[in-house]
């Protein structure tokens, strides 16, 4: 099959390796970027800026023993989403004619 007329999970499969490693490259140079201690980065086509951010997490357990079950349960929300796992099939090899030869 072309790649134009490959099934939908193939094709996600494959682009999801894709993705995979960009991010894993991505991952290692924002660490090299980081690494330089400079707030701007320049390069021959791109510059990049490195900001600081902060962000602010909240103990659900502190929460959940200083309000209790029901509080917790009463101003909590659930949402659904989508979870997609790649699963490999396997593939069957015929070796008997070779075997016969």
């Amino acid at each position: 099959m072309t790649a134009t007329n490959r099934l939908p999970a193939d094709r996600y499969a494959a682009l999801k390796a894709i993705v995979d490693a960009a991010e894993k490259e991505l991952k290692l140079l924002k660490a090299e970027i980081v690494a330089t201690g400079s707030d701007l980065v320049k390069g021959d086509e791109y510059d990049v800026k490195v900001n600081l951010g902060e962000r602010t997490t909240l103990d659900a357990k502190a929460v959940l023993a200083a309000l209790g079950a029901d509080w917790v349960k009463a101003n909590s929300k659930a949402t659904t989403y989508e979870i997609l796992k790649v699963v490999p099939k396997a593939v069957t090899v015929d070796l008997s004619a070779a075997l016969a030869a």
